[in-house]
Order: structure tokens, then C-alpha cells, then sequence
């Protein structure tokens, strides 16, 4: 097995939103340095990063540089472009691999490989025009969903299709991109499994939250999730089948849907997840400290939880209530230092210890 980082040893990340940032801040608790990769300037993670390259992920001079600075490279969001991935890989190792991103980049290469490992997912099928998208539906039916295969997240690519009629303006609204159309499920809630695993193969899972999502945004994810053991358990079998067969190392996010069926995969996420966001507050190892332990190749974190927990989104104008939830009994408060509020954006969140 390679040898644990030493301390004083550089992480480089790629991105550096919320995620990157909470990453930068479990790293240095274990004496480890970052280097965040963002484009963008004055990145949230570069408040509490070592150091900040901002450059495109085309600069190919400016990725060898970042490449060459660090011992280790992950990320924190899936949409990195390919070329730029060659780059680093042939100078650094990135974890988790490039598997992960493959199939997780793609909506349509997800739901197949998910498939194929014997799941369950929302029936589905690949549109790249008006006939397949006519086709799939009197498969498939309505209500359903047209999805961008990429770069969607909150919401966004996205048009629900309520009867065969809309099926023209939904078709429009990809404005050509390739598509995937989802198949709506009967569910009694959405749940998600924070899972982790060394490059040794040990996996440790922590307990299933249960998500409460408005306008395709998660509000809030709280813990315990109202599972029945049985239930528990196969979440958490389900999670760590899909992290060995990617020969996986770091945190994912699991989305399942509880249903009268059992357990179906809604969708998976290569990185710390914001439904994992709970277990700062609600456990001794958070998600973010057991991502850094597997990138870094220490022993991964007991994920045991010591509390019930209910994570709040603050998103937007939702700030505006911190005066207030500043007040408040039990409630951690985890800002994001983001300069600008917009409607939709996530702010930071709180995390509500559950007693009684």
C-alpha cells in the first residue's frame, strides 16, 4: 500500500466552491496543506487554502505547474474537462480515478453502468431528437423528465414532461444537447448514503439521510432517515457495491429513492456530497475529514453518529435569517464567505442537533 501522507504534504483540488473549501479546513486539522485549481476569482476555498491557482482548465502550463506542486490531486465538483484530466494524471495521481468522473459525467453512461450492476433505477432511455424523445415516452409515459446527459445539477437542465404535448418545447429547452428522458417514481421519500473507501478496499458508510428537495435544490437532509433496519442495511450494501466496482477512493453521495419496490438509485456523486453536510455536527469524523484520510491514504474515520441532526440550506436571501439562527439553541452555523447573495445560491447552511 503507498504510505500516508506526511504531514505538511499538499492536496491539491481541483474547484474551489463550498466543497473545496470545507475540504481546505479537514485537511489542515490533519496538518496538511492545499492547493486549490479554480478558474474563477476570489474562490470560497481560497479563504482558508494555502495557496489558489486561477487559471482555465486550459491553461496547460498552469495545470503542469499546479500538477507539480502538490502530492495528490481531487476535486470537488464531476464536470472537469477530459484534456485537463490527461494533464494531471500524467504528472500526479487523482483521486478518486477517472472511472468515477467517466460515469458520473454523463447521465445516460451512469444509469447504464448502474444497470448493468444489477440496480434499480428510474426507467430511462437516450434521446438525441424529437422521434426518440416520441418514442421514449409511449415507453416510458408521462409525467417524465428530459434531462441534459451533462453538466446539470440543482435543477438545471432539466424540463418535466406532464403529457405528450409538451413534448416539442421540452426537446427545445436542450437546445440540442443530448438528452436523457427519466421515467417519474412513486416514492415515499428520497434518501442519501455518504459511503467512503481507502485504496485499500476498507469501506465505511454513514447513516442514510433523508433529503427534502424544493425546485430541484436540496432544503434539507436529516438524520436519522425513516428506514426500517432492513432498509439501513441495504442502503448501505447498495452504496459500497457501486464503490468497489469503481475500485474507488474518497467520499460519494448515493441518492436513492425509497419505494414500494425497495431501494432505486436516483443518481451518484464522486465527491463530498451536500446531504453528508450533517455529519459535522453529527459525528466525530465528518465527511469532508474522511475524504481527506482516503485521498491521503490514512485509515478512514470511525463514521459513527452521536446525535440526531437536520441539515438547513441557506440558500439566497435565506441569509438574511442570521441574526436569528445566530440565537438559536443546538444550531451550528457553517457559512460559505461567498461576496455576492443571488436567488437559487447556496449561501451556507446550518446544522440543528435534534433532541427529545
Amino acid at each position: 500500500m503507498t504510505e500516508p501522507l506526511r504531514q505538511g504534504a499538499t492536496i491539491g483540488i481541483l474547484g474551489g466552491g463550498q466543497l473545496g473549501r470545507m475540504l481546505s479546513v479537514a485537511a489542515s486539522r490533519l496538518g496538511l496543506r492545499c492547493h486549490v485549481y479554480e478558474p474563477g476569482e476570489a474562490p470560497p476555498a481560497g479563504h482558508v487554502a494555502d495557496a489558489v491557482t486561477t487559471a482555465p482548465y486550459e491553461d496547460t502550463a498552469a495545470l503542469e505547474a499546479f500538477a507539480a506542486s502538490v502530492d495528490v490531486i481531487t476535486y470537488e465538483f464531476e464536470n472537469i474537462p477530459t484534456a485537463a484530466l490527461d494533464t494531471l494524471q500524467a504528472l500526479c495521481p487523482i483521486r478518486p480515478g477517472r472511472e468515477a468522473l467517466r460515469v458520473s459525467q454523463d447521465r445516460l453512461t451512469e444509469k447504464t453502468f448502474l444497470t448493468d450492476l444489477g440496480l434499480k433505477t428510474a426507467p430511462f432511455a437516450d434521446i438525441t431528437d424529437a422521434e426518440s424523445l416520441t418514442q421514449a415516452l409511449e415507453i416510458i409515459g408521462t409525467p417524465s423528465i428530459l434531462k441534459t446527459r451533462r453538466f446539470g445539477y440543482d435543477g438545471k437542465g432539466q424540463a418535466r414532461i406532464n403529457t405528450p404535448e409538451e413534448a416539442a418545447a421540452a426537446i427545445e429547452e436542450m437546445r440540442g444537447a443530448p438528452a436523457i428522458l427519466e421515467g417519474f417514481v412513486e416514492f415515499s421519500c428520497e434518501i442519501s448514503v455518504i459511503a467512503a473507501r481507502s485504496a485499500d478496499g476498507a469501506v465505511a458508510c454513514f447513516d442514510p439521510g433523508e433529503n427534502i428537495h424544493s425546485e430541484g435544490i436540496l432544503r434539507t437532509t436529516t438524520v436519522p432517515a425513516r428506514l426500517s433496519q432492513a432498509q439501513r442495511t441495504d442502503a448501505v450494501l447498495l452504496a459500497a457495491k457501486i464503490l468497489n466496482a469503481l475500485n474507488y477512493v474518497g467520499v460519494m453521495g448515493v441518492e436513492l429513492f425509497v419505494t414500494p419496490q425497495g431501494l432505486l438509485v436516483n443518481e451518484i456523486a464522486p465527491r463530498v456530497h451536500n446531504s453528508g453536510h450533517w455529519t459535522q455536527n453529527g459525528c466525530t469524523i465528518d465527511q469532508f475529514e474522511q475524504h481527506i484520510r482516503a485521498v491521503a491514504n490514512w485509515p478512514l474515520g470511525d463514521g459513527s453518529r452521536f446525535a440526531d441532526v437536520q441539515m438547513e440550506n441557506l440558500i439566497g436571501d435565506d441569509l438574511d435569517k442570521l441574526p436569528e439562527l445566530a440565537t438559536e439553541a443546538d444550531t451550528a452555523i457553517h457559512l460559505y464567505g461567498k461576496d455576492a447573495v443571488k436567488a437559487g445560491r447556496k449561501m451556507g447552511h446550518v446544522n440543528r442537533i435534534i433532541r427529545g
